[in-house]
């Protein structure tokens, strides 16, 4: 549920929507962008890592559900069984490692030429029969956790829940499998854009904020304590489920109370009642009859 969002530049993307209809603040004429921040204070906080770092193996690590496993070298062949872990492995540079994705994985292109190992019904011989030496995975139950490990698999599961831990975990994951220098790469980049979204939200001043409705997947959207929450507080917007917590479904009476003034959404989801892209949030844009204007990403 939670990998609704194809790129961390599009989730940037998103809120940079969201700080221009802010800046705007109704006014015929949008007001000026802040200057870009320099390089100097761009840059990540975190050390440098040599392009030429290498993991020292055996290296012992634990996963989210504090799992302690130890790499004895460089992952040959690794799984994903979840989008943000497959756009994670691929950003590494890990293409010819990567033996298996989900069936709902199709970012990047070169992911949707790969094995499949189920959606939401993981296909448990196939990810055994990939020979794996791990597989990566966003949170999922404890059910099939234990399944999975009960019969061998080194499963290494993340859960980020904020973007400090997102990029940590980017970092653990790039020193598992000896890609150290891009995983710092992806973080430093990351950091640019979010001095740069910091710095665009500087002169937004409160009564300009916008009250954005999130909708990751028909009838699911996300409270306080993720980082999807957070991006929205940088941003200067107001989340409009911020009243609870975690990744949750929401009813259409909170969303027509709440009367937001955005509604974002992830153009790829399918409603499989409708088999339609996003049928459903259109279809609750329609119902809410609110008349303020509404983007839709």
């Amino acid at each position: 549920m939670k990998n609704w969002m194809k790129s961390w530049s599009a989730l940037l993307a998103m809120l940079l929507l969201v700080l221009s209809l802010a800046a705007c603040g109704g006014d015929a004429t949008p007001k000026q962008s802040a200057p870009a921040p320099t390089d100097q204070g761009q840059k990540s906080e975190t050390p440098d890592v040599a392009d030429n770092a290498k993991t020292a193996y055996p290296l012992t690590v634990k996963d989210a559900t504090g799992e302690e496993m130890t790499f004895e070298k460089a992952p040959a062949k690794v799984v994903s069984l979840s989008p943000s872990e497959t756009e994670k492995l691929f950003a590494l540079g890990l293409d010819e490692q990567i033996v298996g994705v989900s069936e709902v994985d199709d970012y990047p292109e070169a992911a949707k030429a790969k094995p499949k190992m189920g959606g939401y019904e993981m296909d448990v011989e196939a990810i055994i029969a990939s020979g794996a030496d791990v597989v990566f995975t966003a949170a999922m139950n404890e059910q099939n956790i234990q399944k999975l490990r009960g019969l061998g698999v080194k499963l290494f599961v993340n859960d980020p829940k904020t973007i400090a831990e997102v990029m940590d975990n980017i970092k653990l994951v790039g020193e598992i499998t000896d890609r150290q220098a891009e995983a710092q790469g992806i973080v430093d980049q990351m950091q640019k854009e979010l001095d740069s979204v910091k710095q665009a939200v500087k002169s937004v001043r409160a009564e300009e904020k916008k009250k954005v409705y999130v909708e990751f997947s028909p009838g699911w959207t996300v409270g306080k304590g993720t980082y999807m929450d957070e991006m929205l507080n940088l941003s200067n917007a107001v989340n409009v489920a911020a009243d609870t917590e975690g990744w949750f479904e929401v009813s259409e009476e909170k969303i027509i109370a709440e009367n937001p003034d955005v509604i974002l959404y992830s153009g790829n989801v399918v409603d499989e009642s409708t088999k339609k892209n996003a049928g459903p949030v259109d279809q609750r844009a329609q119902r809410l009859g609110s008349d303020r204007g509404r983007e839709k990403r």
